[in-house]
């Protein structure tokens, strides 16, 4: 069998793997290209593949760098099913939905074309099937799939194909893993992320893979120091903030602050459709969901009366005319899009303003350029002097950190006989993999983009 890297492996986004057998050929995710500027072409490109050809699709979780291709697959001929846990097909709906809305807008201003309509988003979801956690799937003959959750999103996994010796090199039977994105663990309101039992081939993101993040349980005193401080000096908090995972466990933790008295009950607006969107499916899936702290009086996790929900642009909008010190919630989390910028544009200058990071900003996009400390920054085509205060807490990062990885790549049975680190910059994925062979891991190899393996 053959494997081939389609995406995630010169840079974090873009996750497309092809698995080639004698029986057919398995796609594991089809994402768009992230952190480009608004006007960047990239996700229009052809598919480096025959879409027709692909038998079976298999999807991580519901994050666009993960999905937001899956329509261009079914126009360009795809015609099989595409596996993922049931909660993944539910937000996978409303961010397709929610993508082509965004880049309908952005076609129209820098003049090029979509990657697909909304003809292909409705008929891709026609080809979804929900599958849950530990079931055992047929994908092809030969090949058994298993969902595992990897506590990164709700409904996140990675996923296991078992493999029949007469596909390998071995001629043994072998598992494969992909990874897709690995959570935190002691994430507040997500399971942490399943053991992986064994693997003899495993495909890992390495996100951040050269770094520790701050401890989980200082976060929420770090995210009330913040707020305070900046509502003490009456200025507007604004957190960039991814609409799926992050938004949720925000709304979680400023619950708990509000309901102890550590943070005043000024206005939070959350300015995002999808993130709203997203919230009520997290609502609707508790079941999937860990919480480790008691309900507020109204029973909801996620709401709190100084919330406002502003769902429409008139909405959004409004916002401008709250001169009270206040914190906005508005995607994207990289600022590369979305309400954030309209925000920043009013309040980066304001020295009374802070921006809260709590995510990863890929190379190039404003939101790294904001963190490594840029002085001016260019927002529509307006210079904008920094003045507003810059603040980053690591430990609302949805990605594991190094040690997160390491325990990972260590199974609970045997070790890891071949290695392949993705979705990371490649320095970050050189330093960890170098970092791993001090651990016993030797066998590691850094794929490069269109690069076939014999398996």
């Amino acid at each position: 069998m053959q494997l081939t890297f389609y995406g995630a492996t010169e840079q974090v986004t873009g996750s497309c793997f092809l698995l080639q057998t004698s029986k057919g050929r398995i796609l594991i995710d089809c994402g768009a290209v992230q952190g480009e500027s608004a006007c960047a072409t990239t996700n229009l490109d052809d598919f480096p593949f025959d879409a027709s050809a692909i038998t079976v699709a298999l999807v991580t979780h519901a994050h666009f760098d993960h999905t937001g291709r899956l329509p261009k697959l079914v126009r360009d001929g795809f015609d099989g099913i595409i596996y993922a846990t049931t909660p993944t097909k539910s937000l996978t709906h409303i961010v397709l939905e929610d993508s082509l809305s965004v880049m309908r807008d952005q076609a129209a201003k820098c003049g090029h074309g979509l990657p697909y309509e909304e003809a292909d988003v409705v008929a891709c979801l026609a080809h979804m099937k929900g599958v849950s956690y530990g079931e055992q799937v047929e994908v092809l003959p030969g090949v058994v799939a298993m969902f595992h959750d990897a506590g990164h999103i709700l409904g996140s996994s990675y996923i296991s194909l078992d493999i029949d010796g007469h596909e390998t090199a071995s001629g043994k039977p072998e598992r494969l893993v992909f990874s897709g994105d690995l959570g935190n663990d002691d994430t507040p309101i997500l399971p942490d992320t399943e053991p992986l039992d064994h693997a003899d081939i495993l495909i890992c993101e390495a996100t951040y893979g050269d770094k520790v993040h701050d401890d989980m349980g200082t976060r929420s005193d770090k995210l009330a120091e913040v707020v305070n401080t900046v509502i003490g000096r009456g200025g507007t908090l604004l957190i960039p903030a991814f609409s799926i995972e992050r938004t949720q466990e925000l709304l979680y933790e400023l619950d708990i602050l509000l309901g102890e008295q550590k943070i005043p009950a000024v206005p939070i607006y959350l300015d995002s459709p999808l993130a709203i969107r997203a919230t009520e499916i997290y609502r609707d899936c508790k079941s999937y969901l860990v919480f480790d702290h008691p309900a507020s009086n109204d029973g909801d996790f996620f709401a709190f009366p100084n919330l406002h929900e502003t769902l429409t642009q008139q909405e959004s909008q409004a916002i401008n005319v709250d001169h009270r010190p206040k914190i906005i919630i508005a995607g994207n989390g990289m600022m590369s899009g979305g309400r954030i910028l309209h925000h920043l544009l009013r309040y980066l200058g304001d020295e009374k303003a802070a921006v809260l990071i709590v995510g990863y900003q890929a190379a190039f996009t404003l939101g790294r350029q904001i963190q490594d400390g840029a002085k001016e920054v260019d927002i529509y085509h307006k210079k904008i002097t920094v003045k507003a205060s810059i603040h980053n807490i690591e430990a609302f990062s949805a990605h594991g950190d190094r040690t997160k990885l390491t325990k990972f790549i260590h199974p609970l049975h045997g070790a890891i006989p071949k290695l392949f680190l993705t979705h990371g910059e490649h320095d970050i994925k050189t330093r960890f993999a170098d970092y791993l062979k001090t651990q016993g891991i030797t066998d590691v190899t850094i794929p490069r983009i269109t690069q076939t393996f014999e398996l």
